[in-house]
């Protein structure tokens, strides 16, 4: 018998969004578009050092010893199935959702279990067809090491997982962040099992209605400002403050620069804007500068 282990690892499981209707329609051919598809689904994830574990159906369960190998893979997956997609008409593509995960997990022989598994098949049953969600444990290993955007979706209730796990939806192309909901299925088959998402939030549009009410704000202190005019524009200190804000907000919500730097870098945009507004000859704000860029310098140089 072959001995059981724990191990740590990125837990990727992918299925074919309407599987059972397009074999229905067309048995033969779809079988062989998803062996076809399959193919180059395995050359990318092993392309990326990761293994596939197990076939089954429509599904795939794969494993990477690297996080961010992993989601690359499902980067690179989605986008060249999407260019094989695009030669076919609308109701002939085969749409995949993948979900990865990080988790501990049960190894036995070449197979693994778990819960890192289960919330891996949950993940992607949330996926929206063509599209990938990732748990926040794999979140916080790729944020800042992968070249695409995330959009949060709350936490995803699940099937026999305690706790609720936040989920993120790596926003590639033109697919929508909206979590499907799946439905119920068999304990141990991955094609749709059940889950809860929760609701979610989009930061994007979250971000753009702040910054509105914020211009707005602005534009009213100004009128006021101007139409109670004493000689002083006092409306530029509550409008700093509106745009320091706003910059904050955007360096928390942005994954392309090192939020500890950027948010360094505002905070030195905003210190020299208030020796400028408060100019009496001496550029003072060299010296809160400096600090900052020996900051800065400290944590670019000490990142992963």
């Amino acid at each position: 018998m072959s001995e059981t282990q724990r191990k740590l690892t990125t837990i990727f499981a992918a299925d074919v969004q309407d599987y059972t209707r397009m074999m229905g329609e067309d048995e033969e051919g779809t079988l062989a578009m998803l062996k076809h598809y399959r193919d180059a689904m395995s050359r990318l994830i092993a392309s990326h050092g990761g293994r596939v574990i197990n076939t089954w159906g429509d599904g795939l369960l794969a494993d990477f010893p690297s996080v961010v190998e992993a989601v690359r893979a499902a980067i690179d997956v989605q986008n060249e199935l999407a260019g094989k997609n695009a030669a076919r008409p609308t109701d002939g593509r085969m749409l995949f959702r993948i979900g990865i995960n990080l988790g501990d997990v049960i190894v036995e022989g070449e197979d693994i279990y778990g819960d890192g598994v289960n919330i891996a098949a949950r993940l992607q049953a949330s996926a929206p067809a063509g599209g990938i969600v990732i748990s926040n444990t794999v979140y916080d290993q790729v944020r800042n090491k992968v070249a695409v955007g995330f959009d949060f979706l709350g936490p995803l209730e699940m099937k026999n997982v305690s706790d609720a796990v936040p989920s993120y939806a790596v926003r590639i192309g033109d697919i929508s962040p909206e979590p499907r909901k799946p439905a119920a299925a068999p304990e141990r088959s991955l094609e749709t099992p059940a889950s809860k998402p929760g609701p979610a939030l989009r930061p994007r549009g979250r971000l753009r209605k702040l910054g509105g009410i914020l211009a707005l704000i602005g534009a009213v202190l100004i009128f006021i400002n101007i139409v109670t005019w004493e000689g002083e524009f006092w409306a530029v200190w509550p409008l700093l403050a509106f745009a320091f804000v706003a910059a904050m907000i955007w360096v928390r919500r942005q994954d392309r620069f090192d939020q500890r730097v950027a948010a360094l870098a505002v905070s030195g945009v905003g210190i020299v804007a208030i020796n400028m507004l408060t100019w009496h000859g001496t550029f003072w704000a060299i010296w809160p500068l400096l600090g900052l860029s020996v900051a800065a310098g400290i944590r670019w140089a000490m990142r992963d």
